[in-house]
C-alpha cells in the first residue's frame, strides 16, 4: 500500500494504493489531467470571442484555487497570502521602489515556507509539495513588479528592447493580478509567462497582432484568426506518456544514490562508474520532461502559448515551453544544456537578476537560482559547482573551439568529444541536487577526488578568460543559442533563442521570439 501524509484531499487514496504512488503525487497528476480537460472546455465554451475577459479571469482563477486546495488543502492559503501581500506592496510603496520590496518579500516568504517544509515536516521527501507552486508564483510576482517598474517609472530610453516590450504601463486590477498568479493552467506546475502575454490571451488579442511581411501579400498570407492547438497538444501528450513510462520503469532501476554505494565504489571500474553516473542522471530527467511538457500542453489546450508561424505556415505553440528535449540530450556545451533546460526560469533569472546585477552577474544569478530552488544544501553545492563549470567551459570554448570548425570531419570529432565531456560534467554537477544532503554529496565528490572541480580551477588559472562587456554576454550561461541548438536559422521564425554575441542582437532576438511573422 502506498502511504503518504497529505494536507490535500484523500479522495484518491484508493487510486494511490492501486498504483503504489504517494497520494500527493496522484493528486498532482489527476489535477493536471483535470486541468487539461478544463483547458479544452475553457477554449471551446469560454473563448474570448464568446465571453468577456472578466468572466475568463473569474473562471481561470476559481478553477486554479480549487486545484490548489484539492492538492494542498489549507497550505494553498500561502498562495493567496503571498500574492495578496505582494499586491498591497505594489499599491502602497509605489512604482519607484516597489519592485525591490516585492522581490525581497516574495522570495523571503518562499524561503520561510521552504525551511518550514524541509526542516520541520518532511526533510528529504522529494514529492509534490506546496512550495513548488509557490516557486512559480514567486517568479510571477517578481517579474510583474519589475515590469511595472520598467513601464511606469523608468524612461523608455533607459530600457533594453526586451524590457520595453515586456513593460507594463498600468497597475493591474486585483482580479487581473490574482488570475495571472493563480490561474488553473499554471497554478500547479507553471510555466512562467509574462503578464502582457497572459492578458493578451485572456482578452483575445493573442492572435490578432500585426503581421508584418516583406509586402502586403505576404503579410496577408500569415494572418490567421485562431490556429488550432490540437496537433501541438497531441504531440506533447505523447511525449508525456513516453516520459512517464520511462520514469516508472527505468528510474527506480537506476537510482542516483547508487553512485555513492560503498560496494559499488570499491568494486566498479572507472569506466563503469562514469557510465553509471551518466545513465542514472539520464534516468532522473523524464519526470521533469513529464511535468513540464504536460504543463505546456495544458496551456496550449486553453489557447495560450501561440508564438506565430514558421516558414511553412505551421503554427508554433512554444511561446512558454520550458524545455527542448532533443537539444538537452545532444548538448555539446554546458551553456547549450542550460539554454534548453527550464527555459522560463532561465528567462526569469535573466530579467530580474542578470541584466540588472551591478557586479558578478553570473555568480549572483546562480546564487538566486539556488535560493529560489530551496534550502537543501545539495542545491547550493550544485549551483556553486555550476558557476565554476560554466566559467571554465566558457574559457575552454573561447580558446579552442575555433580550431575545430573545419573540416567537417574534425568538427564532428570535436562535437563527439564535447558532448561526452558535457554530459559527464552536467551529471557530476547535479548529483548533489538529487542527493539533497551535505554528507552524501561530499561522499560522491570525494569518491571522484573532486577531479572536475580541480580541472575547472586549473582551466581558469592557465587559460586566458576573455573580458567581455555585459551586453556582449548577456545571460550567456542561461539563454538559448540558435546556432548551437537547431541549425535551422534560415527556415524558422519567431525564434526563442538568444544569441550572446552583442547586446543589440540579443535584445532583438528576444523580441523576435514574441514576433508573429517571418523576419524581413
Amino acid at each position: 500500500m502506498a502511504t503518504s501524509s497529505t494536507t490535500g484531499s484523500t479522495l484518491l487514496q484508493p487510486l494511490s494504493n492501486a498504483v503504489q504512488l504517494p497520494i500527493d503525487q496522484v493528486n498532482f497528476v489527476v489535477c493536471q489531467l483535470f486541468a487539461l480537460l478544463a483547458a479544452v472546455w475553457f477554449r471551446t465554451y469560454l473563448h474570448s470571442s464568446k465571453t468577456s475577459s472578466f468572466i475568463r479571469h473569474i473562471v481561470a482563477t476559481l478553477l486554479g484555487l480549487y486545484l490548489a486546495f484539492f492538492c494542498f488543502g489549507w497550505y494553498a492559503l500561502h498562495f493567496l497570502v503571498q500574492s495578496g501581500i505582494s499586491y498591497c506592496i505594489m499599491i502602497i510603496i509605489g512604482v519607484e521602489s516597489m519592485h525591490k520590496y516585492c522581490f525581497v518579500f516574495a522570495l523571503g516568504y518562499l524561503t520561510v515556507c521552504q525551511i518550514t517544509r524541509v526542516y520541520i515536516f518532511d526533510y528529504g521527501q522529494y514529492s509534490a509539495d506546496f512550495s513548488g507552486p509557490m516557486m512559480i508564483i514567486t517568479q510571477k510576482i517578481t517579474s510583474l513588479a519589475y515590469e511595472i517598474h520598467d513601464g511606469m517609472f523608468r524612461k523608455d530610453e533607459d530600457l533594453s528592447l526586451s524590457q520595453r516590450e515586456l513593460a507594463v504601463r498600468r497597475m493591474p486590477s486585483l482580479l487581473e493580478y490574482v488570475s495571472y498568479t493563480c490561474n488553473f493552467m499554471g497554478i500547479l506546475a507553471g510555466p512562467l509567462c509574462s503578464y502582457k502575454d497572459y492578458i493578451a490571451f485572456i482578452e483575445g488579442r493573442a492572435y490578432h497582432r500585426p503581421q508584418p511581411g516583406h509586402n502586403g501579400k505576404e503579410a496577408a498570407r500569415w494572418e490567421r484568426a485562431d490556429p488550432s492547438p490540437k496537433a501541438a497538444v497531441t504531440q506533447k501528450l505523447l511525449v508525456c506518456v513516453l516520459s512517464l513510462l520511462v520514469h516508472l520503469t527505468v528510474c527506480s532501476a537506476l537510482p542516483v544514490g547508487y553512485n555513492i554505494d560503498e560496494q559499488f565504489r570499491a568494486t566498479a571500474s572507472w569506466p563503469t562508474r562514469v557510465a553509471y553516473l551518466y545513465v542514472s542522471l539520464l534516468a532522473a530527467r523524464p519526470k521533469y520532461y513529464f511535468a513540464w511538457t504536460l504543463a505546456d500542453a495544458i496551456n496550449n489546450a486553453a489557447g495560450f502559448g501561440f508564438r506565430g508561424y514558421d516558414g511553412n505556415g505551421v503554427a508554433r505553440w512554444d511561446l512558454i515551453s520550458n524545455l527542448r528535449i532533443r537539444q538537452i540530450e545532444m548538448s555539446t556545451s554546458f551553456k547549450m544544456f542550460l539554454d534548453n533546460w527550464n527555459i522560463q526560469t532561465a528567462l526569469w533569472l535573466k530579467r530580474v537578476c542578470y541584466e540588472r546585477a551591478s557586479f558578478s552577474p553570473t555568480v549572483q544569478t546562480f546564487f538566486l537560482s539556488a535560493i529560489w530552488h530551496g534550502v537543501y544544501p545539495g542545491y547550493y553545492l550544485t549551483f556553486l559547482t555550476g558557476v565554476l563549470m560554466t566559467v571554465a567551459a566558457r574559457a575552454m570554448r573561447s580558446n579552442f573551439r575555433h580550431y575545430f570548425t573545419e573540416p567537417p570531419q574534425l568538427k564532428f570529432c570535436y562535437d563527439v568529444l564535447t558532448w561526452t565531456v558535457t554530459q559527464i560534467a552536467i551529471s557530476y554537477t547535479v548529483v548533489p541536487f538529487v542527493l539533497l544532503s551535505i554528507k552524501p554529496s561530499f561522499t560522491f565528490y570525494s569518491s571522484w577526488y573532486y577531479c572536475l572541480h580541480i580541472c575547472g580551477i586549473l582551466v581558469l588559472l592557465l587559460l586566458p578568460v576573455k573580458k567581455t562587456q555585459r551586453g556582449e554576454t548577456a545571460h550567456e550561461n542561461l539563454q538559448p543559442s540558435p546556432s548551437e541548438k537547431c541549425n535551422d536559422t534560415d527556415s524558422s521564425v519567431g525564434r526563442s533563442g538568444f544569441p550572446t554575441t552583442n547586446s543589440v542582437s540579443s535584445q532583438n532576438q528576444e523580441l523576435g521570439s514574441r514576433h508573429w511573422s517571418p523576419r524581413p
